[in-house]
């Protein structure tokens, strides 16, 4: 199992004041990729959960709807944990980790 960190932001000289419609359009797009992937909206970004060869694929199907949009630049950022040990964990197996740690 691998989880991926992306964060879809256009670069645009007008500036606005919220991109929630845009981050809506992109979670429109995950929704088609359900049967496949898990995700979860953070407040900076948005967290894939899949199969690593999944998660590629459904990254691109993002980035085109942008370009659908008409976003003339974009920055994306991604990062990619892929545990290949044995102990891969899911978000909500990560979360509790975490949470087993706090008094």
């Amino acid at each position: 199992m691998a989880m991926a960190d992306i964060s879809i932001v256009p670069i645009v000289e007008d500036k606005k004041n919220s991109l929630g419609a845009e981050v809506a359009a992109i979670h429109e797009e995950l929704d088609k990729h359900k049967d496949k992937i898990r995700y979860e909206l953070t407040p900076m970004s948005t967290i894939i959960e899949g199969d690593i060869d999944d998660l590629f694929p459904v990254i691109q199907a993002l980035h085109k709807v942008t370009v659908e949009r008409g976003w003339s630049r974009i920055s994306t950022d991604i990062r990619i944990d892929d545990r290949r040990d044995g102990n891969a964990h899911t978000l909500e197996e990560k979360k509790e980790r975490v949470n087993q740690f706090k008094s």
